[in-house]
């Protein structure tokens, strides 16, 4: 039902059990993002989750020293009042840094990416998360070994313009650093994987496989 990245709005019960969840220190945090109605980001679940719920995250802006941090918790599917996928790049690049804006619009326009991380929060809350180090975080969903092809070909030449990082999200959500996959080399090569619930090395040939499955 929910994948990696993904936007979950929270019912006012979901947002009590987060605030009885957190640590004081993180309790102005929770009590921000829901008088604000910001969503949580989906992340890996936990080892253990109970059915029907979904590990989600708030992550909030690097602190001046560079420091980020995250409130990390658990809500049951009950609580929550609304969710979509991550943000569409074309709509997150209002608030990226004039100069990359033309970029992105023209990486935008060519193939549908979705935005997650420093330029997707910043989108979201209007708070600043963006610095001078930042990457670009962008999903691709490749439909099938052309697209692939396509896709990588597309970011790799608007790398040379952008800071870009992010993942190749396959069919069955399993999802792979773009930037490793180009530097894999032959198809016989493992790559890391990350998904709902694990992390693993996978062969390349068995990714490929779940697009000519889909």
């Amino acid at each position: 039902m929910f994948c990696r990245h993904d936007l979950v709005w929270l019912t006012g019960r979901g947002w009590d059990a987060a605030f009885a969840g957190a640590a004081a220190g993180q309790h102005a945090a929770v009590d921000q993002w829901r008088r604000e109605d910001w969503p949580a980001v989906v992340r890996r679940a936990d080892p253990g989750l109970a059915p029907l719920h979904v590990s989600l995250g708030i992550p909030w802006p690097p602190a001046s020293d560079g420091t980020k941090g995250r409130i990390a918790f658990n809500a049951s599917s009950a609580d929550v009042a609304r969710h979509s996928d991550a943000l569409a790049l074309e709509d997150a690049s209002a608030a990226a840094p004039e100069r990359w804006r033309p970029a992105l619009k023209l990486l935008a326009d060519r193939m549908p990416l979705r935005a997650y991380g420093s330029l997707a929060m910043q989108a979201l809350t209007g708070q600043t998360y963006l610095t001078a180090t930042s990457d670009i975080d962008v999903l691709f969903f490749p439909t099938d070994g052309d697209t692939l092809c396509a896709g990588l070909a597309l970011l790799e030449r608007h790398a040379a313009l952008l800071p870009l990082d992010g993942e190749i999200v396959f069919p069955t959500g399993a999802a792979v650093s773009w930037k490793e996959w180009i530097g894999a080399g032959p198809v016989k090569a493992r790559v890391l994987v990350k998904d709902a619930g694990a992390v693993r090395l996978a062969p390349m040939a068995d990714l490929l496989a779940t697009l000519e499955a889909a």
